[in-house]
Parts: C-alpha cells; sequence; structure tokens
C-alpha cells in the first residue's frame, strides 16, 4: 500500500470523527505489517480527559483483534473536516506507537494540497522508553 492510499483512508475516517466541543476532525489509518488497515477517528467528550484521538482508536482497534505488528500510520485531520496542514500525533499517541512500535515505524502526515510529510517514530519521539526497554529492566 503506498502512503498516498493510506492518506486517503485516513481522510476516509474523518468522517466518523465525533467532534461536537472543538471541530477538529482527525483521522487515522494504521497499516499492519501482515497488510491489515484499521482506521480511527477521534472521539471527543464534554470533560475533555476521556477524548480518544483517532491514532489511539485505530491502534486499540488492532490490539483487541491481537494485532502487534505494525508498519506505519498516516494522521490527517483539520477544522470541520478541512485539512490546512499537518497534525501530527499527541504526546500519548506518540507513547502508545512506542509501546507497539519499532524505532523505524512509519508516521505520514497529509497536509493541504496533498503533501505529505513522513517521519520514523525515533525522529518523532527522541529519547523514548519502550515495553521492551521496561521488560529488561524486571529481569
Amino acid at each position: 500500500m503506498t502512503k498516498q492510499e493510506l492518506v486517503t483512508l485516513a481522510m476516509e475516517a474523518m468522517d466518523h470523527a465525533y467532534v461536537p466541543y472543538s471541530g477538529y476532525r482527525v483521522g487515522a489509518a494504521l497499516l499492519t505489517r501482515d497488510g491489515r488497515v484499521y482506521q480511527g477517528c477521534n472521539i471527543e467528550n464534554a470533560s475533555y480527559t476521556p477524548t480518544v484521538c483517532a491514532e489511539r482508536s485505530a491502534f486499540f482497534k488492532a490490539i483487541y483483534d491481537g494485532v502487534r505488528d505494525f508498519a506505519e500510520i498516516a494522521v490527517v485531520g483539520g477544522k470541520d473536516g478541512v485539512i490546512t496542514g499537518f497534525f501530527p500525533p499527541c504526546g500519548v499517541c506518540r507513547q502508545v506507537m512506542r509501546e507497539f512500535c519499532e524505532d523505524d515505524f512509519l508516521i505520514h502526515m497529509g497536509g493541504a494540497d496533498g503533501e505529505i510529510k513522513t517521519v520514523t517514530l525515533s525522529e518523532l519521539l527522541p529519547y523514548s522508553f519502550s515495553a521492551k526497554e521496561h521488560m529488561q529492566q524486571d529481569t
């Protein structure tokens, strides 16, 4: 699957967002190493803390299905569903990615006019703490 196809699926996922408070629709499309795609959207809540980002929504769907091997994710977003710039994953989403992904995991951010910016997880979250490191410390 190309990164453009993955971004297109993320754009499709934006339509499912529940955003009555901010109006910012975010969609994600997570590609597993075996070729499956899990889409996610952001879901807001009046008390804000229980809000779930699109990236975590996609990851949690895949994890529920028993998937633990991920290749890349595309993320797009914008006010009222209009993409005007890049929507990088928040800190919490970055840490969830780090829990399940290696340093070379790709994050594609779709921007205005079809532009795509791609970074690795290690570029997006340097000096991170992974599950693998935590498990090594426990032994």
